[in-house]
């Protein structure tokens, strides 16, 4: 059992409120709901223009996780491209 965390950062310029920062989280939440995988928002809560978003996944072998988060990386920058400022997946299992 393989237990993958990727990591993402988000900037998102034009927000100018807590409302417009999560109008485009709620985009990205929706549009992961076709992946295996959890979402939360992890840090910068108070803030209106970066967003932090850790996605989990389980999966029987490290090579079909990769996948399945590289997959989620590029459905975040194809659902909100420019936004994606930083991604990182760590193993944890």
């Amino acid at each position: 059992m393989v237990i993958a965390l990727l990591s993402v950062e988000l900037y998102i310029a034009e927000s100018r409120s807590l409302k417009d920062k999560r109008m485009v989280l709620r985009r990205v939440k929706d549009r992961l709901k076709k992946f295996n995988v959890s979402v939360a928002e992890l840090d910068h809560q108070d803030l209106w223009q970066r967003a932090s978003l850790g996605i989990v996944t389980i999966s029987n072998g490290r090579d079909h996780a990769d996948r399945e988060l590289a997959a989620v990386v590029q459905e975040i920058d194809r659902v909100e491209p420019g936004r994606l400022t930083r991604s990182e997946v760590e193993f944890l299992a």
